[in-house]
Order: C-alpha cells, then sequence, then structure tokens
C-alpha cells in the first residue's frame, strides 16, 4: 500500500442554500502526491514528528533530491559559502 503523508480528510461537494444535499469525498494525502517544498518545509518544521520526517526525507531521495544538514547556529548562506 503506498505511503501516507497525513491521515484522510473528507471534503464536501456541491450543495446549495436551497436544500440539496453536500456530498462527502474523501481526500487520501498520499506522499507521492505532495510537492517537494511541502515535504521540505514538513522536515524542516521543529514540530514534526520524526517517523514522518523520515518517510519525507525517503521520499525526496526517491525523487532524487539530495538534501544538506545545515546546522541551525548558521544560516544557509554561509554554510555554502563554507563548503566551497
Amino acid at each position: 500500500m503506498p505511503t501516507k503523508f497525513k491521515k484522510d480528510g473528507l471534503e464536501w461537494e456541491g450543495g446549495s442554500r436551497f436544500g440539496a444535499k453536500k456530498q462527502a469525498t474523501i481526500k487520501k494525502y498520499f506522499i507521492k502526491q505532495t510537492p517537494k517544498q511541502e515535504l521540505i518545509d514538513y522536515i524542516n518544521n521543529a514540530n514534526s514528528k520524526p517517523k514522518i520526517k523520515q518517510k519525507c526525507r525517503n521520499e525526496l531521495t526517491r525523487r532524487g533530491v539530495k538534501l544538506i544538514k545545515v546546522p541551525q547556529s548558521e544560516s544557509t548562506q554561509d554554510f555554502l559559502t563554507r563548503l566551497k
């Protein structure tokens, strides 16, 4: 079964103000469908769960994205200039 990024959710469609019923459709959040930037933001978030962080890292590796770990004490620009 494909890897999930977060729990499934309900999206309500249709209906109007004259009493027509709305239909709920299930929205599935698979990690393959998640944009790269959202995965990177999740990895960098301090409040994210370690298990899902690892899932995001695995997905980015599968997509061919190289991740560089930068210490929090220095900025990204300083780190990149130090690497050169």
